[in-house]
């Protein structure tokens, strides 16, 4: 399924009924009177956070939504029916903006949560309303309202506990597959991951929830590379998994890259609780292991753990950390 985070849809809820004008018309009934109906209340558009969904691609191809208009009311005092609410299903994470995508509607965080972005028009009166001492035989009704219809900008945030960064290659995304059943795409070159990717890791009967995103390079806030877009989806995140690829020669400034970038993006980003871990140990001898982490730990004075996903070291150790921290 393609990933998609962001789309602009218009939404229309239902206009309200009109009343209806008449009189009663029965034989043997003398003076019978008016008995004109209210119309039906408009159908509103109402927007529900679905757990099973990850992705806004169905809005690439939907864009237009509405809602269904009351009918109007008849005779004998009869009421229209109200049209139908339209509801629309949408990713649990995803928030929806105002046209000018700045000014924030509403925020779902939780399965089945409702919000109702759109009331229907309220329903027309009919004459019998408007019948009085004075005034026997009303031919007065009213139309009902129209209901609010305007664009709003839908924006997923992935929900995760854990997200997972690093520069390109640092095997995030193979980490991903060997502590989760997810399945990402894994290749030996730059930018593998172009989305993100989610995945659920159990332990003792808990779970957390990572996420993947795309690697960050000098300069993303510029555009270089995928840019900084993507790292919407880890201001959710309770910690940051940092990965960090042992077998490359310039560790310290590789880390201190990758923190500008989320500096550069949003400073609350580098508050996060952030875990340091080591990959791809397997590539080097311990003597250059040690050399390399000596260098680090002068600059970065922080607490670190050393894995290698191709040769399954430290992964039970890693996937304990994640779920001890991610359930504090």
């Amino acid at each position: 399924m393609k990933f998609l985070d962001q789309a602009k849809i218009y939404i229309k809820a239902g206009n309200g009924g009109s009343g209806s004008a008449s009189f009663r018309r029965e034989k043997f009934v003398e003076y019978g009177g008016p008995d004109g109906g209210d119309g039906g209340n408009g159908g509103s558009v109402i927007f529900e956070a679905e757990r099973n969904l990850n992705t806004l691609i169905d809005f690439r191809y939907a864009q237009h939504f509405k809602a269904e208009n009351g009918y109007i009311g008849t005779k004998r005092k009869r009421t229209g029916a109200g049209g139908n609410d339209l509801i629309i299903k949408v990713p649990v994470g995803t928030q929806i903006y105002e046209e000018d995508n700045n000014t924030l509607i509403y925020d779902f965080t939780k399965n089945k949560e409702r919000y109702l972005v759109a009331a229907g028009g309220y329903h027309g009166l009919g004459n019998v309303r408007f019948k009085s001492s004075t005034n026997r035989a009303p031919t007065k009704k009213t139309n009902g309202k129209v209901g609010e219809e305007f664009w709003v900008w839908l924006q997923l945030k992935v929900i995760a506990d854990v997200g997972i960064i690093g520069m390109p290659n640092a095997g995030k995304s193979s980490l991903l597959a060997a502590i989760t059943r997810a399945r990402p795409k894994i290749a030996n070159y730059p930018f593998t991951t172009i989305d993100p990717n989610l995945g659920v890791s159990y332990y003792d009967d808990k779970e957390v929830t990572l996420a993947d995103i795309p690697g960050i390079i000098e300069g993303a806030h510029e555009g270089i590379g995928l840019g900084d877009k993507f790292l919407r989806h880890i201001e959710r995140c309770k910690i940051l998994l940092h990965l960090i690829d042992l077998s490359e020669d310039r560790l310290t400034e590789n880390y201190l890259k990758v923190r500008n970038e989320l500096s550069k993006y949003d400073k609350i980003l580098t508050k996060k609780k952030e875990i340091i871990v080591f990959n791809k140990s397997d590539l080097i001898t311990k003597k250059e292991m040690t050399e390399k982490l000596k260098k680090f730990k002068i600059k970065i004075k922080k607490k670190y753990e050393i894995i290698s996903v191709v040769a399954d070291k430290n992964l039970v150790n890693l996937r304990k950390m994640l779920l001890k921290n991610a359930n504090k």
